[in-house]
């Protein structure tokens, strides 16, 4: 099609669902790098040291390798973290052509960059493939998980996506965009 000279061509708007996607894909990647990241720059620089203290103690930076979960619990299963971690990312990839909630898009992706940040782990890292330990670095309160389990960005995002989510689904903010009790 032909434009006339100093007109702009014409475009297609984008679906809504289509933005949505594109933006649970941006949060995943953005977050998922900068798990990454903060894994090699961890495992670089707090392999074989104390923790390192920082805001008056309120965070502690210290090197945790985990076979389980938080507080490394079901250290023998890491597999099946492994094959969870696998389920929610199809999941999730499976369920983003619906949305067209911006808030939905943003939350799955952060648990969808934080399921796959630990699956890297579990795939990469030492003892082998779906046996990896997941790189844990940040403590809260005092080292060691004194007071709460050492964590890193990718359990972050697990968290602060799915608190997302169930905020969203209480204030009654459905994944198409649409409100409970609202036509």
């Amino acid at each position: 099609m032909s434009t006339e000279q100093g007109s702009q061509p014409e475009t297609e708007p984008v679906a809504p669902g289509r933005r949505r996607v594109v933006l649970l894909a941006c949060v995943a990647v953005i977050a998922l790098v900068v798990d990454i990241v903060s894994k090699i720059v961890v495992v670089s620089t707090l392999e074989d040291h104390e923790p390192v203290r920082i805001l008056g103690g309120v965070v502690y930076l210290q090197l945790i390798r985990n076979p389980g979960a938080a507080f490394s619990m079901a250290t023998g299963l890491t597999w099946v973290f492994a094959l969870v971690a696998i389920g929610v990312a199809v999941a999730v990839i499976w369920f983003a052509g619906r949305l067209r909630s911006a808030g939905w898009a943003v939350g799955l992706g952060l648990v969808l960059a934080g399921a796959l940040g630990n699956l890297v782990d579990r795939i990469f890292r030492a003892p082998g493939p779906l046996q990896g330990h997941v790189v844990d670095w940040i403590s809260v309160f005092g080292p060691n998980a004194e007071y709460f389990p050492v964590f890193n960005v990718a359990d972050s995002c697990i968290t602060i996506g799915g608190i997302l989510v169930v905020l969203l689904s209480l204030l009654g903010v459905e994944y198409d965009g649409t409100r409970r009790g609202r036509k």
